[in-house]
């Protein structure tokens, strides 16, 4: 194991002990890609992942292959895997699927969030504001994105759950692909108001609240933007500077 997992390990172990260098190569990539460091396209080379994250290529195709699961990695016979890149058509069925998911989740979430959940939520939107006010991009987009994942907790329905952690991921692929700006892609104060009514437990009005949000979010995309780097080294920076 190299120093990074190793490092990685002891500090994650403290919360799960039964994460497994799969999980943490799985995650630096997935937040990658909610990050949209890894653009649409991109190729995942798993020799050169291999180097970077210094496991075997079988760890790599463990963790690409969770990730195709989720459909935000795409697996092409022999010719390796690459980042989603969503089609136009393809964009607007997660869009549509999203919406339908994003409602059901505030409702249920209305019904069984805890005081525990809404005070976490309500640090990750700070932390998104400080994100925000940083000019950290990608860090307020990975915080926005694990804001709707935590929703889905919140409705204590584990099968939503899972959902939603696939349909935020293809979103942030589609943003990269489509959005016109590249600036804030959610509002915190949506996202303040949106645990407001969920605290109180309000359902309509959270639905309400949310199609709302979901609309702000949609009337961004021109569905014909592309961007990014596909240099898997360069993406990866920060793993290969705490390996040096």
């Amino acid at each position: 194991m190299t120093g990074l997992l190793k490092a990685t390990n002891k500090k994650t172990k403290q919360t799960n002990p039964k994460m497994t260098q799969d999980d943490i190569v799985y995650g630096h990539i997935f937040d990658a890609i909610l990050e949209q460091r890894l653009p649409p396209g991109t190729k995942l080379s798993e020799e050169a992942l291999g180097e970077i994250f210094g496991v075997s290529r079988t760890i790599i195709r463990r963790a690409l292959l969770r990730l195709s699961v989720e459909q935000v990695v795409s697996t092409r016979p022999n010719r390796g895997s690459i980042v989603a890149s969503p089609t136009v058509e393809e964009a607007m069925q997660i869009l549509k699927a999203r919406e339908v998911m994003e409602l059901a989740i505030v409702e249920l979430a209305a019904e069984n969030a805890t005081p525990e959940q809404i005070a976490k939520c309500r640090a990750m939107v700070a932390e998104e504001n400080e994100a925000i006010a940083k000019n950290d991009t990608g860090r307020s987009i990975r915080l926005s994105g694990e804001f709707h994942i935590e929703l889905a907790a919140m409705a204590n329905n584990l099968p939503l759950m899972s959902f939603q952690r696939s349909l935020v991921s293809q979103c942030s692929l589609i943003i990269a692909l489509y959005e016109s700006s590249k600036k804030t892609h959610c509002s915190c104060d949506e996202h303040t108001q949106l645990l407001d009514v969920i605290e109180a437990g309000d359902k309509q009005a959270a639905i309400a609240l949310m199609k709302t949000h979901l609309d702000h979010i949609n009337s961004k995309l021109n569905l014909h933007d592309d961007s990014g780097t596909q240099d898997l080294h360069a993406v990866f920076s920060n793993v290969l500077k705490k390996k040096a």
